[in-house]
């Protein structure tokens, strides 16, 4: 029995649970979906029973204070690394100007097993956003505003952005990078039947050369739009994207014919007409969540004041000396002057 448990605190066994990690952590790349959270999990239990039992039996490190406190908290963040693996979740949402968080509307949903967070806790409607950017298109401060709900139910104004994000019930929420214009348009069929909404359009002003899109009303022919933005965009100056003071001219090709609509006009097509209602903008955000990151930082603060504690001990119980050297030391001369 003992002598399992010293194989199991050797370092031989923590070099095979660092290459299974690594392996872990490149199938992980990038969080495929196909991945099991397990591939990495697995390894770090692995290291974290290792890691244990080398300080259970091993009096270089159960005997020396800070050596103790520096492997207890270098455990608990590889414990706590494998628990925020099983419980965390990650998605992404696209959200335009007035559009309330809808959970159901996520999409690259990854989660451990674990999760259990309240997805019904996240209320708040998109309020529309302005970016600053440097010359060279350099992407600066993005300025995102939403209405977040209190606890009464009551709509309070809230500002988050990349570096700020929206905290709620352990959840964090950042916008992205990824955002753009969206025209609202309105169909009213044939028949009377209307149905209303938003087209996004690509990423802007990443692809402020390509903003196509295209829909098919129902009961109707796909419809295919180009999108003519006024956004005040300088590639070799300083600018700050408001959409909404920007304009759009929505281009329409059916049937071989080009049509131009501003806002508030309108177009007969085979099945009824279609509106532009308003040209409005959309934000991509990023949900995140992982309980353990308090306790994370906690931990890594424990092992690396447990590594100063013994560092500090070794250096006062053995002091630095130094040699001069025989060029430094004074020359006795006659008479026991020295020079």
């Amino acid at each position: 029995m003992m002598r399992w448990l010293h194989w199991l605190g050797t370092t031989r066994l923590t070099l095979l649970g660092m290459a299974l990690l690594a392996i872990g952590a490149a199938l992980s790349y990038d969080n495929p979906v196909t991945t099991p959270v397990w591939v990495l999990v697995l390894p770090l239990l692995l290291l974290a029973l290792n890691l244990l039992i080398a300080i259970i039996i091993n009096p270089a490190i159960n005997r020396r204070a800070g050596l103790l406190l520096f492997h207890i908290g270098l455990l608990a963040v590889v414990v706590l690394v494998a628990i925020g693996r099983l419980t965390s979740m990650e998605a992404h949402i696209e959200l335009v100007d007035n559009a309330a968080f809808d959970s159901e509307a996520l999409f690259n949903v990854r989660q451990g097993p674990w999760h259990d967070g309240d997805l019904e806790q996240i209320r708040f409607v998109q309020k529309g956003f302005s970016v600053d950017y440097r010359p060279g298109m350099k992407r600066g401060l993005t300025h995102n505003h939403i209405l977040l709900a209190d606890d009464d139910g009551r709509m309070q104004p809230l500002v988050i952005g990349d570096d700020r994000p929206l905290l709620v019930n352990g959840y964090r929420i950042y916008t992205t990078s990824n955002k753009g214009f969206a025209p609202r348009l309105t169909w009213v069929a044939d028949d009377g039947a209307t149905v209303s909404g938003s087209i996004n359009m690509p990423s802007y002003p990443l692809l402020y050369f390509r903003q196509a899109n295209e829909w098919t009303p129902p009961g109707g022919e796909a419809i295919k739009f180009w999108l003519q933005v006024d956004a005040g965009l300088q590639e070799d100056a300083a600018w700050v994207l408001e959409p909404n003071r920007a304009a759009g001219t929505l281009v329409i090709n059916e049937s071989g014919r080009r049509v131009e609509l501003q806002p508030g006009q309108s177009l007969v097509l085979a099945g009824g007409t279609l509106h532009y209602d308003r040209l409005s903008s959309w934000m991509g955000f990023k949900l995140f969540y992982d309980p353990t990151l308090p306790w994370l930082f906690i931990s890594a603060i424990l092992a690396v004041l447990g590594l100063l504690l013994h560092y500090w001990k070794k250096f006062s119980a053995e002091p630095l000396l130094i040699n001069p050297s025989a060029d430094d030391q004074s020359l006795t001369l006659t008479g026991g002057k020295t020079a």
